[in-house]
């Protein structure tokens, strides 16, 4: 049997990694984009370069069954590092998947893209959309909520608030959630079958989401608080807070004014009729065990 030969960006972060482990768990080849030097591993060939390495990109693509485009921007100091990152990016994939001749496309965009008005984030990750659907490939494309899981370091500030039993959250709204290894199962799943020219939003099932509350309190078990107090926090305020955490961590600073404005958006949760069909995937982790396992992983690495 033909081995299935998959090209993967992102996979040194925390998504398209536990995708190339499942990936070579399948029996998969993979060949990955990175930045820096990696340590040989068996069954990935790591090319190096960057979104904006043209010949870096079609080594990576050539011959290859089926692109997975994880990589993308969260944070950056401006519309610039957005556009660079989520829309020129995703062109020069695009360009280099439509080039060598390969035609199965899976995009990681966004929840945010469903509202660009809201944030740069989210006006880059629209765009980022257009320019898959204008293409003449065979994509899908993923619309994930809120990834958690071992190894993630982006939520890490909340199961912290959680565990000293106060927390500050947006006012109103309620968002939806996925672990890590489902959202990387159904991309997996993506890459090796075809159901069509589709945008899916996956999440843990739980119908209607999680209102912040509701998911503070829930991180709270996962790391043991007896309570958490949640406090939720007028917008001009959050932005006051943004300005100080960008003031004392810099590039660092994980929450940002241009997050202010997407954590302030009153629905973040997966629309019921783009949820993947359940013969194609369904999820696996139920979040409080999820929540667990990655407050254990937190605990074990000495970040809780």
């Amino acid at each position: 049997m033909t081995q299935t030969i998959l090209a993967i960006t992102g996979g040194t972060g925390f998504v398209g990694g536990r995708v190339i482990e499942l990936a070579l768990a399948a029996g998969h080849g993979v060949r990955a984009l990175t930045r820096r030097p990696q340590p040989p591993r068996p069954g990935v060939t790591w090319i190096a370069g960057a979104l904006d390495k043209t010949e870096a990109l079609d080594t990576l693509v050539a011959g290859a069954d089926a692109v997975l485009h994880v990589a993308g921007v969260v944070n950056a100091p401006d519309r610039a590092g957005f556009v660079a990152g989520n829309v020129t990016g995703t062109q020069a994939m695009v360009d280099a998947t439509t080039r060598t001749g390969v035609r199965r496309f899976v995009h990681v965009s966004s929840l945010a893209a469903r509202e660009p008005g809201v944030s740069t984030y989210g006006w880059s990750k629209h765009e980022a959309e257009l320019v898959v659907a204008a293409s003449s490939l065979d994509w899908t494309m993923v619309r994930p909520p809120a990834i958690y899981g071992p190894g993630d370091m982006e939520m890490r500030d909340l199961f912290r608030m959680a565990k000293m039993g106060v927390a500050l959250v947006p006012p109103g709204g309620r968002v939806s959630l996925i672990e890590v290894g489902d959202v990387a199962a159904l991309l997996l799943k993506l890459a090796v079958s075809d159901p069509g020219k589709l945008i899916l939003e996956p999440d843990d099932g739980r119908d209607g989401g999680w209102s912040h509350a509701e998911m503070l309190r829930a991180m709270g078990v996962a790391v043991g608080a007896k309570r958490v107090s949640v406090i939720a926090l007028p917008r001009a305020v959050l932005d006051l807070v943004a300005r100080g955490d960008m003031l004392m961590r810099g590039s660092k600073a994980k929450l940002t004014r241009d997050r202010v404005g997407y954590l302030c958006h009153p629905d973040w949760t997966a629309a019921p009729e783009k949820r993947p069909p359940a013969s194609l995937w369904t999820p696996q982790v139920p979040t409080p065990q999820g929540l667990a396992h990655t407050a254990a992983w937190y605990r074990a690495n000495g970040l809780l």
